[in-house]
């Protein structure tokens, strides 16, 4: 049994675990393994403590736990291309033992209820282009996928697809 809550300042460790393993878990092909090997829960940790302490307007950070703790997250907050009325999910991770129960779902629809209760209409959604399991689940969710777009990341340049709801209510019905 999985619990999704708002994650505060005390959750910013476990949030800097599952967001290290997450990427190590999901990444490893598809970013430099010096990158991911290089991730540290510390700087992590200081990250998320201070996006928790003093989040920006809109912005949000689920985590979902069992009673192990932490083991998924959801962040986000207004859209990056700002266009109105518009939300983003910027992440959105479960560690791999935890996948399969839904909670990816749940973490994405709970988020997506909170930026619609402030007023959001549509919600978007970015991934790598190559990270093809993410890329189903988004579609199996009813994401549309926009084209592939060059991004600036580890390593160099890397191709991001976003996913788009244009009505929101239509991932949370």
């Amino acid at each position: 049994m999985h619990v999704i809550f708002p994650a505060g300042p005390q959750d910013a460790h476990a949030l800097a675990e599952v967001h290290v393993t997450s990427w190590r878990e999901t990444y490893r092909g598809l970013l430099p393994d010096h990158f991911l090997d290089r991730m540290s829960v510390p700087v992590n940790t200081r990250r998320f403590s201070k996006s928790l302490i003093d989040p920006g307007e809109h912005e949000i950070t689920l985590a979902a736990a069992d009673r192990s703790g932490i083991v998924g997250y959801a962040a986000g907050g207004p859209s990056r291309t700002r266009l109105p009325g518009e939300a983003e999910v910027t992440t959105l991770y479960v560690l791999r033992p935890h996948q399969g129960y839904d909670l990816g779902r749940r973490l994405l629809t709970a988020a997506a209820r909170v930026f619609a209760d402030q007023g959001a209409k549509s919600l978007m959604i970015s991934v790598l282009r190559d990270n093809l399991p993410a890329r189903g689940f988004y579609e199996h969710l009813g994401g549309e996928a926009e084209a592939p777009r060059k991004e600036p990341g580890p390593g160099g340049l890397m191709y991001e697809v976003s996913y788009r709801w244009a009505d929101i209510r239509t991932l949370i019905a």
